[in-house]
């Protein structure tokens, strides 16, 4: 059985909880109940200051930090759908932001939408060349979809350790990408840098037994 992919933080503007190796790779992120608040008390308290965040950005459509910080909120509390429409909104306003590109595309990888995050990596990619993360998503958006396109895949790993030659995710991912596609040679000296770089990685036995198969 392949082993899940890596990838980065969801949300790169909050920290995460914990790195997992589990779905689609991605690391957790801290989430709040679905109230999209720790809690509130008489006088509104947090979840007044949430809701006070999300009216602004309705009233002001063209202010561009607005619609960032309601659409981070959405975020948080995993409703992914409304934290599209304020980054589209916020888009209309500066749609050459390298940050919000990358988050409409990671909102679009949470949301299973491939195709579309491939979209908006390409356009982060084009913002910043030398960025190895949103290089690995990209090929993580080629790999995940149906039906998988290894070798479009394979190339975007590929261009992040040339960003980064010892980008751990990209090793790690880019290794699994070579067995899928039978190139176990080439797969072995991945694996090997891979390990060089951490030899604790946990991926590092299951790809060995791989690529014994």
């Amino acid at each position: 059985m392949p082993i899940a992919v890596m990838r980065v933080p969801v949300i790169r503007t909050f920290v995460a909880s914990a790195a997992i190796a589990g779905g689609a790779g991605r690391i957790s992120t801290a989430r709040r109940d679905s109230s999209g608040a720790t809690g509130s008390g008489a006088n509104g308290g947090p979840q007044a200051e949430v809701m006070a965040v999300i009216e602004r950005a309705r009233k002001e459509p063209g202010n561009f930090e607005a619609q960032m910080q309601a659409a981070d909120l959405f975020r948080q509390i995993n409703r992914l759908d409304g934290a599209l429409e304020f980054y589209e909104r916020a888009f209309k306003s500066r749609p050459k932001d390298f940050k919000l590109l990358v988050a409409l595309g990671d909102t679009n990888f949470e949301l299973k939408r491939y195709e579309e995050a491939e979209r908006w990596y390409q356009s982060a990619s084009k913002q910043n060349p030398n960025d190895a993360t949103v290089r690995n998503d990209l090929g993580l958006s080629f790999y995940l979809r149906s039906p998988r396109d290894l070798d479009r895949a394979i190339a975007a790993y590929r261009d992040a350790l040339k960003i980064d030659p010892r980008y751990e995710k990209s090793l790690q991912n880019l290794t699994q990408a070579l067995i899928d596609k039978g190139e176990k040679g080439a797969a072995g000296e991945t694996l090997k840098r891979l390990e060089e770089v951490n030899p604790n990685n946990t991926a590092l036995a299951p790809l060995r037994s791989q690529l014994q198969q």
